[in-house]
């Protein structure tokens, strides 16, 4: 196909899409870097690093959780979405590794209903159950909140009330 069978539109939009290739810097056409720990709100992934960290840094400690485990592996804990970074250093204050954390959306099956302004989240695998995601409406992830907290005492006073039987 040559560019004279397309619309004058058409060549402009090609042209356009060209330039913006040609513009954009290589980082970005080849995704995030290699030493990047691309976690999901709400999960958790398993790092494991070099011998010798004895500190963790985290910079923006609403983004991600990072907590140190025994054997020189750390528990990445996507709690916002973005980026930051963990460093870890060794007892003398040397760096070991630094590096990025990118915390993306839940992968899970999800609508999102709109009712005006207001936003609420709902799990559909299978069936539609509410969800707390960043960003709904106040008064719905504060309701979906106090459910989960209110479940969460019940098992947890079921649980001692069994082993008090026991």
């Amino acid at each position: 196909m040559t560019l004279r069978l397309l619309s004058p539109m058409a060549r402009r939009a090609l042209y356009a899409l060209v330039i913006a290739f040609a513009l954009c810097p290589t980082g970005m056409l080849a995704g995030t870097r290699p030493d990047t720990v691309v976690v999901s709100v709400d999960q958790a992934k398993l790092v494991k690093l070099p011998s010798g960290v004895a500190t963790i840094v985290v910079g923006n400690p609403l983004i991600a959780d990072v907590t140190l485990q025994n054997g020189g592996v750390v528990v990445v804990t996507g709690k916002g979405y973005g980026a930051t970074n963990f460093i870890a250093m060794d007892r003398s204050g040397g760096i070991l590794i630094d590096r990025l954390i990118q915390v993306e959306g839940p992968t899970d099956e999800l609508v999102t209903v709109y009712r005006g302004t207001e936003r609420e989240t709902y799990s559909c695998m299978p069936i539609c159950q509410r969800r707390m995601t960043l960003g709904d409406a106040d008064k719905y992830f504060k309701s979906v909140l106090d459910q989960a907290g209110t479940l969460n005492s019940q098992a947890s006073s079921s649980g001692t009330a069994a082993n008090k039987n026991n």
